[in-house]
């Protein structure tokens, strides 16, 4: 039988977590749910304000996608450790690195990729200029992977220990600090009538570190969590 290349197997392990999640669509609406739920609160507590509500935009809306990232670590690599499966991905000759950037990607396509569209909607609730909208876009797109990859360091390190999700918020939340300032920051450039250039810049340049860095990582933490 002929061994799969990587770019082979990167696909079959983000169709294979796609397909298992649109089963559980359950789980992929109660993230999206959560998030809306909680951007949605502040402009109903706040009220019709609109210089106040355009203040706290940025920062409310990367909290709450910080938050919602967070809600689905919990199932990066536990379900399929639960049944045995996790195990038996190991023990291919398809290194760990490629195994664990290939479930973020698929959690990525299917917690985030929602996220993104709610922008529009979000633009209006806060009384976003039109343009913000999409720089919101796109500083979730470029961010979200690094929330996701840093996390599943935390959830490879905390895997089948008791109180996992809450051992893993504990690891990662202080190393989300840099990514919540600068995506936030984007928006804030926008509403102040300046670029989002630089900041934009810098998140991508965290993305870059974390696809190089991260998987690694966490691959090490899988093995010795397993041994």
């Amino acid at each position: 039988m002929r061994r799969m290349t990587p770019a082979a197997t990167l696909r079959w392990l983000v169709w294979r977590d796609v397909t298992l999640a649109w089963r559980r669509r359950s789980d992929v609406l109660g993230t999206l749910l959560f998030f809306v739920m909680v951007v949605s609160l502040f402009p109903l507590s706040i009220g019709p304000e609109t210089r106040l509500l355009r203040s706290i935009a940025p920062g409310v809306v990367w909290v709450a996608a910080l938050l919602a990232s967070m809600l689905s670590l919990g199932r990066l690599f536990a379900e399929d450790d639960a049944d045995g499966t996790l195990e038996q991905m190991l023990l291919t000759p398809q290194p760990v690195y490629l195994i664990v950037l290939g479930k973020v990607l698929a959690q990525w396509v299917v917690s985030t990729i929602p996220l993104l569209f709610m922008a529009p909607l979000i633009g209006v609730q806060f009384g976003l200029p039109l343009d913000a909208p999409l720089v919101l876009m796109a500083s979730l797109t470029l961010g979200t992977p690094v929330v996701l990859l840093i996390g599943s360091i935390g959830a490879a390190l905390t895997l089948g220990l008791r109180g996992a999700s809450t051992l893993t918020s504990l690891l990662v939340m202080p190393l989300y600090i840099p990514t919540l300032v600068f995506g936030a920051g984007t928006v804030d450039a926008v509403l102040a009538g300046g670029s989002p250039g630089a900041n934009m810049r810098l998140l991508a340049a965290m993305l870059i570190l974390a696809l190089v860095f991260a998987p690694w990582a966490a691959a090490a933490a899988l093995r010795t969590s397993l041994e």
